[in-house]
């Protein structure tokens, strides 16, 4: 463990460079907020190094269990620290509430307890739209290198073909080449998505913010109407695009970029089923909105539809429409959605594809075995054979997860919050949504909650992000066991 404090240490001190963007921003906003960003970067070295000292007599090789340790504690402690410029530039802004908004960012939930975002200074804008974009950067990074180790992912599928550093699957100096390969590629698409919303109609900074969310699958905007405040058919097309990018896993941007060749898309099994049943959904919920008289003319409803189930199923959370008021069958279809859309490697949360294809395989097996007991019938997903480990493995995350969403709900039950808000808050912050249903609704913050009731949401936020089991290990006396 001290040799993960060490790491952690200096983990802090370098994330003191994320504050240099909003600090330029500061500058040529005349926001006064430049000095409030070069403190709590300052704090962040000095706290950094000073840890990463402490323990520098425990420096060694990292072995695959400190790694999850390692991405708990770093995700709990950039929290904080990312809280730092919201305490000083909000006003009576609580910790708790600081703390969960910098999580929300991170995490790229996109829940926020914060009003009256158009008068943000913009450097704390820009800020929080950065965390999503470091945060998306750091969970693919996360899928790829890190998560392979519980098997509970679905990078094991890609590792025969994948080439290059996307290939490794261990916690080894290769990692280096994994994430500076993923940067490579996630910055590209971000700078694709700035120029398209600019020429949509966006302002240069509100491009760089709502693309920074968009390809971190978050959900933070500049304004408190959301994407709404543009009223922009071009804008919301441009925003379905890169969510749509987003939702894919990043190895295949990457095999596809590499090959120069739209061939990997073509053999990923995953986004095959995204299309396929976001494509669904999207028909399925503009025929029931547009029979109930909601909004005049089919392709108005199919406007409004498409944007609103992309945004919620790629668990983004951007809001146009308050859909709530909708057939219920919709809001709560589309909460659904936002638990089984995402790729495995991509920027959201839920469930994941990888893991839904293989649960409805395992289950048609079954049946094939009932009525065939001695045959052999092996799980196939994008023509690989996945391993009994692996499907053990995803039947108890499933379990987890499931079980996670039922003791939140319940802990909320019993601080005094109604079960629609209850269970869906839950639900959207496992799945780093954001927003859900009643009080946790698209028209609505977070700010509503009691101290004890956020603690709960940034809680699910975390175990969410994490993948639950990179988190629950920590809690098994194995794990400690020398």
């Amino acid at each position: 463990m001290f040799a993960v404090l060490h790491v952690l240490g200096l983990m802090l001190a370098f994330f003191a460079i994320t504050f240099v963007m909003p600090m330029v921003c500061s500058l040529l906003a005349g926001d006064g907020m430049f000095a409030d960003f070069a403190a709590a970067a300052g704090l962040n070295v000095l706290l950094g190094l000073a840890l990463a000292l402490a323990f520098r007599r425990y420096r060694r090789e990292l072995k695959a269990r400190d790694g999850f340790l390692l991405v708990t504690l770093a995700w709990v402690m950039m929290s904080a620290a990312a809280s730092i410029p919201l305490l000083m530039a909000i006003p009576g802004l609580s910790f708790t509430d600081a703390y969960f908004e910098a999580m929300s960012g991170l995490t790229t939930t996109g829940s926020t307890v914060l009003s009256g975002l158009d008068s943000l200074p913009p450097s704390v804008n820009l800020w929080r739209h950065a965390l999503h974009w470091y945060g998306g950067l750091g969970i693919i990074v996360l899928a790829v290198a890190v998560l392979p180790l519980l098997g509970v992912g679905g990078m094991q599928v890609y590792k025969a073909e994948s080439p290059g550093p996307v290939k490794d699957e261990k916690l080894t100096p290769r990692i280096t080449q994994t994430a500076k390969a993923l940067w490579l590629v996630y910055t590209g698409i971000t700078a694709a998505g700035v120029l398209a919303l600019h020429a949509a109609g966006m302002t240069w900074f509100d491009a760089i913010c709502h693309s920074f969310s968009a390809i971190g699958l978050g959900g933070f905007s500049t304004h408190d109407t959301g994407v709404g405040y543009y009223h922009s058919a071009a804008v919301e097309f441009v925003l379905i695009v890169i969510m749509l990018v987003a939702c894919v896993n990043f190895s295949r941007h990457f095999m596809a970029v590499q090959k120069l060749s739209l061939a990997p898309y073509a053999r990923d099994t995953e986004a095959k089923a995204i299309l396929i049943v976001l494509g669904a959904s999207i028909f399925g919920i503009t025929m029931l909105v547009w029979v109930s008289g909601h909004y005049q003319g089919f392709a108005t409803t199919l406007r409004h539809v498409a944007f609103s189930v992309v945004s919620v199923a790629s668990t983004t959370g951007f809001v146009t429409e308050d859909y709530e008021r909708w057939p219920i069958f919709a809001p709560v279809w589309m909460l659904f959605l936002s638990c089984i859309v995402c790729s495995t490697g991509s920027t959201g949360g839920g469930i994941k594809m990888f893991r839904t294809l293989l649960l409805e395989r395992h289950a048609i097996r079954e049946m094939k075995v009932l009525l065939h007991p001695r045959a052999l019938v092996p799980i196939r997903i994008g023509g690989h054979v996945i391993p009994e480990r692996i499907v053990y493995a995803v039947l108890a995350f499933i379990f987890l997860y499931f079980t996670t969403i039922v003791t939140l709900t319940f802990t909320l039950l019993l601080s005094g919050l109604d079960l629609v808000s209850a269970f869906s808050g839950v639900v959207a912050s496992i799945n780093n949504l954001g927003p859900g249903l009643e009080l946790a609704g698209p028209s609505t913050q977070y700010q509503k909650f009691t101290d004890f009731q956020t603690w709960v949401f940034t809680l699910a936020m975390l175990l969410g992000r994490l993948e639950i089991f990179s988190v629950l290990v920590l809690f098994t006396p194995a794990f400690w066991r020398k």
